[in-house]
């Protein structure tokens, strides 16, 4: 027995042991692939947010490779975890929109009038995020706007592939339009909303229904550091952030294969920029360019590339890129006229800045009204930050 007990406990210690080396090694990785710049604020904090997000990563990976749950299950499983119970000035309340998951946040307090709608699609790179992680966020909204706010709870990939988060928000946000007397709603005053993943499907539902005559029209759309085209990942804000946090540039690819193909496979194509065809690419540079970013934001470490043409192979796996439904950049000037007055927000040390800076361009050359707000000391996911206690930033609140 003592002899049991002795192997056990040196099992135990290894097993520790290993886990305190794979969590290190995670870390020291970090350090030497990461990069906080000096114009961030407080990039200590930023560093130790950083760090909790690999070691849960690492976590999750130990226990796929000993086969108790994935590595994005246990991920998921993590952030979703619930922490808040009533809210005093809101009713809250899970149902569904047409077989897709919703909760809905109204607030308490009578109304003399109708109230806005807010549809709200979380971020995640559509592989992680859920009613639960922005829970603070809607909450935050409906109080402090006095809204009816409805987050969608999207399908999520890998496991759903590209179209099927973008056909969730639209179906949600159609029967929502068609029911608004039932939530106290103005049909004048409903807005679509979202953050990075969901800043891009927010961009496409709009752009979906902007020329429906069935529905009320969109008042607005608010895209908070939205991720728009996939054609180019060397514009200059994916060069100068490539390596902060809290989305690195390789994850932003990765990501975004996640939804489309449900797989990675052609990641370093995507990176170096072989996938799409020159023609191609020639075709959509007068909205997908360098060049119409504003010198000011290429002065920081940026380099132009030279363009790498692509085999069909690689194309045909990748070639719905070019669908706006996917990558809302790319849609035609006759949508893009038809859009509601927009928001758009950016961070500085963002690698998806520059492509809310080429959706204000093309929305503004297109008459569209545009409200833009650019976070000088802010970095990718720091909205999520606004109400974190010790770990929030300045720039998130």
């Amino acid at each position: 027995m003592a002899v049991v007990l002795t192997l056990l406990v040196l099992f135990l210690a290894g097993f520790l042991a290993g886990f305190i080396l794979l969590v290190m090694g995670a870390i020291n990785f970090d350090f030497s692939n990461s990069e906080i710049p000096p114009g961030v604020n407080q990039p200590a904090k930023l560093r130790i947010v950083h760090i909790i997000l690999i070691c849960t990563a690492v976590v999750g990976k130990i226990l796929e490779n000993i086969g108790i749950c994935t590595q994005v299950s246990f991920v998921r499983y993590m952030q979703g975890i619930k922490t808040l119970g009533a809210d005093p000035k809101l009713f809250i309340k899970d149902q569904w929109f047409e077989k897709v998951p919703v909760r809905i946040y109204q607030p308490k307090a009578p109304s003399a009038s109708q109230r806005r709608g807010v549809m709200f699609f979380h971020g995640g790179g559509w592989v992680f995020g859920s009613l639960e992680t922005h829970e603070k966020l809607c909450r935050f909204i409906a109080r402090e706007s006095e809204s009816v706010v409805v987050s969608v709870g999207y399908r999520l990939a890998p496991e759903h592939k590209y179209p099927a988060a973008y056909e969730d928000c639209l179906n949600a946000t159609q029967h929502f339009l068609q029911h608004l007397e039932h939530y106290g709603v103005d049909p004048a005053r409903v807005i679509v909303c979202g953050d990075s993943a969901g800043g891009n499907l927010a961009a496409a539902v709009s752009q979906t229904l902007a020329g429906r005559s069935d529905l009320p029209r969109l008042r607005a759309q608010i895209l908070i550091y939205p991720g728009l085209q996939a054609l180019d990942f060397n514009l200059p804000s994916y060069q100068q952030n490539r390596g902060v946090p809290l989305l690195f540039r390789e994850r932003a690819a990765f990501y975004v294969l996640q939804y489309l193909n449900g797989n990675a496979i052609n990641l370093e194509e995507v990176l170096e920029g072989s996938h799409i065809p020159v023609d191609i690419k020639l075709n959509y540079s007068k909205w997908v360019s360098p060049d119409n970013i504003p010198e000011k934001f290429k002065v920081r470490g940026y380099k132009p590339r030279v363009l790498l043409d692509c085999t069909t192979e690689v194309f045909e796996k990748v070639k719905r890129f070019c669908e706006p439904n996917l990558c809302p950049l790319l849609a035609e000037d006759t949508v893009i006229q038809q859009l509601p007055e927009s928001f758009i927000l950016t961070c500085e040390y963002d690698v998806l800045r520059d492509d809310g800076l080429l959706y204000k361009k093309r929305l503004e050359d297109n008459g569209v009204r545009v409200t833009w707000y650019h976070l000088e000391d802010g970095f990718h996911g720091i909205i999520q930050s606004f109400n974190s206690s010790w770990l929030s930033f300045p720039a998130g609140k």
